[in-house]
């Protein structure tokens, strides 16, 4: 079983930044891919951004150039660099670790920018 601690998440002013990171415990493979999804009201969750632990990713259209993941396998950890934020990426942001068949998801952390 994987256990997910998010934290990073605020409010900031449109055009600011915010770092989130996501430390996981528990059952990770060397193998797993960590990354981002958010959920706005109203809307279904969506992706973000996911890295393999080779490094390789995969951004939204939308946060492409604005956003950049990194990963520590040291330490099982993942960050979300976050600037030029706009007020449409206001939304609950999920960490998620994928390890073969099994997904787990983190608590959320709000990001909130205003205009």
């Amino acid at each position: 079983q994987v256990q997910l601690v998010e934290s990073g998440g605020g409010l900031v002013q449109a055009g600011g930044s915010l770092r989130l990171s996501c430390a996981a415990t528990g059952s990770i493979s060397s193998m797993s891919v960590m990354g981002w999804y958010r959920q706005a009201p109203g809307k279904q969750r969506e992706l973000v951004v996911i890295i393999s632990s080779g490094g390789s990713t995969k951004y939204a259209d939308s946060v492409k150039g604005r956003f950049t993941i990194t990963r520590d396998n040291a330490k099982n950890t993942v960050y979300l660099q976050m600037n030029s934020l706009k007020p449409e990426d206001t939304a609950v942001y999920y960490c998620t670790v994928v390890t073969g068949p099994l997904v787990s998801w983190g608590q959320g952390t709000q990001v909130t920018v205003s205009s």
